[in-house]
């Protein structure tokens, strides 16, 4: 097959670092080719490169046979290379039609007007062929995140790009999205388009991938067929050594109640009950795990327990006092850490440089603050020390948060808050967007605060991750608890029912918490009570 896209010897250097390091890099027409890499490998920055955004220090890019310089992505666009980044760049408040013709609308009137309805149509025409299921006239604001990544894909489309790039586009879908993701592959490769995208996970490359490229630290170690290699062998490519893919857990008797939930309630900014009647206790040195769909009330639960959010009914509890008043200060004051689900609107303030960013939360405290006064210098050793510890790149305390891949902002925050030493963690989706390096590290440390007696609420959507790392396993759908489950005695078909609202033939065993607790069996009768 012919090279639609070769990047040769491509270098490209930023003030005191190289990103990209003599980088060549071929692509077949026609193919779905994986981009694989740990954060801040350089995977970005070489797709920024053939999408006009950089300009290479050194080297070539070659497109259709032809050495191209793109001084811009209108220039790699008119080359038919178009690009879909990880954070969407859509207009919430305008119609998916609008968004996909933006810049580039049909005119009528002899160029006088904009052909709202002949645009209308040509969306229509090029969602039929690809057999995308999107309304044109929906809101971007009132359309799922899925949509939403469809509606960038038929906007590069639109323009005309034969070369899709696409920048961690699983980050955000949930799992059926992600297959969904992975079947429009397939329809764009049978229409002749060729698709990059950019991953760390390893599972989706070797499913959605012909061929597998690995960069580590700025170069390219190797380009495989995804048909002919194995997880550990991608593992050892992209980290440099041998990686633990199972989770090793050792055995552990739980303390006493650390988090109470009882009977909570929360409805929605909508007024719309979305949490409903949840109730389950985490322990000292135990991970509680919630799985299912994103969606089902997870997000607001977490805000209630976080101080985020009033729930409507119900309480919360820190052993044995009631915090369902308190507020998020002093639930952090209390011992509570908490890595959010949005690292960009939760976790971090993106104008702001590590140092201040690593502050907060802390601000107030006698570490970090004396007679109102904070102390920078001790707060600048601290970002320093989670940018060590936890492998943030690029290791510049001073960077702007703004200015960090997605996988380094979150293993910042995922570093931030296991170092104030809580004795209750919420972690909601902790690696999500990050490499398999730093999964596997951020996974054993989690184990290490159970292991030295802290609570941890695991929030996954992942259930290889939840099911790995919890010690006991609740289902939520629809806002309820459907069960919680023994998570080495329920297999992926069971707990697949339940995420989907349904419950198994079997009667499914719940871990009891102490010896004679009462354990209420959820998995028969469909309730949401204390287990």
């Amino acid at each position: 097959m012919t090279d639609v896209v070769h990047l040769d010897g491509i270098t490209k250097r930023f003030p005191g670092v190289v990103a990209n390091d003599d980088v060549t890099l071929r692509v077949e027409e026609g193919s779905v080719h994986a981009l694989l890499g740990e954060n801040g490998a350089g995977k970005t920055t070489l797709m920024n490169v053939l999408y006009g955004l950089y300009r290479p220090t050194e080297g070539r890019v070659v497109v259709d046979g032809r050495e191209r310089q793109f001084d811009s992505p209108r220039d790699a666009i008119d080359t038919g290379v178009g690009m879909i980044h990880q954070h969407f760049m859509l207009v919430d408040p305008m119609t998916v039609t609008e968004n996909i013709t933006l810049g580039n609308e049909p005119r009528k009137w002899f160029g006088m007007a904009v052909d709202r309805e002949g645009a209308r149509e040509e969306v229509q025409a090029l969602s039929r062929r690809y057999g995308f299921s999107v309304d044109p006239d929906a809101r971007i604001e009132d359309v799922s995140v899925g949509v939403q990544q469809r509606v960038e894909i038929l906007k590069a489309l639109y323009r005309g790009a034969e070369v899709l790039i696409l920048d961690e586009p699983t980050a955000v879908l949930t799992p059926q999205e992600v297959e969904d993701l992975f079947e429009v592959f397939d329809e764009l490769t049978a229409e002749g388009k060729t698709i990059i995208f950019i991953t760390h996970k390893l599972g989706e490359a070797m499913a959605a991938a012909d061929d597998i490229t690995v960069l580590r630290n700025g170069r390219n170690v190797g380009t495989v067929p995804a048909s002919e290699t194995t997880r550990e062998e991608l593992a050892e490519l992209m980290v440099g050594r041998k990686v633990l893919m199972d989770v090793e857990k050792a055995d552990r008797e739980p303390g006493s109640d650390v988090l109470t939930v009882d009977g909570v309630g929360v409805t929605d900014d909508r007024g719309v009950t979305v949490v409903d009647d949840v109730s389950f206790r985490v322990r000292e040195g135990e991970v509680f795990g919630v799985a299912g769909v994103d969606g089902n009330g997870q997000t607001e639960l977490v805000e209630a327990i976080t101080g985020l959010r009033d729930p409507s009914t119900g309480r919360v509890a820190f052993g044995s006092e009631d915090v369902t008043d308190w507020s998020r200060r002093r639930r952090i004051d209390a011992g509570l850490a908490y890595i959010p689900e949005d690292r960009q609107e939760r976790g971090l303030v993106m104008d702001f440089d590590l140092v201040e960013n690593g502050l907060l939360g802390s601000q107030h405290t006698e570490a970090f603050a004396s007679g109102g006064r904070i102390d920078w210098l001790h707060t600048r050793e601290h970002a320093e020390t989670i940018i060590e510890e936890y492998d943030v790149r690029p290791p510049d305390a001073t960077a702007r948060s703004a200015s960090l891949s997605g996988g380094n902002q979150q293993k910042f925050i995922v570093g931030r808050e296991f170092e104030r030493d809580p004795s209750l963690l919420v972690a909601t989706h902790p690696t999500r967007g990050v490499d398999i390096g730093s999964t596997e590290f951020i996974h054993d440390r989690l184990l290490d605060l159970r292991d030295d007696g802290v609570a941890v609420l695991l929030v996954s959507s992942k259930l290889e991750e939840v099911q790995s790392l919890a010690d006991r396993l609740a289902v939520m759908y629809e806002g309820e608890l459907m069960a919680v489950v023994d998570p080495d005695d329920v297999t992926d078909e069971e707990l697949g029912l339940l995420m989907a609202g349904e419950h198994p033939d079997r009667e499914l065993p719940s871990r009891a918490m102490n010896a004679g607790d009462a354990v209420v069996d959820t998995a028969t009768d469909g309730g949401g009570g204390v287990s």
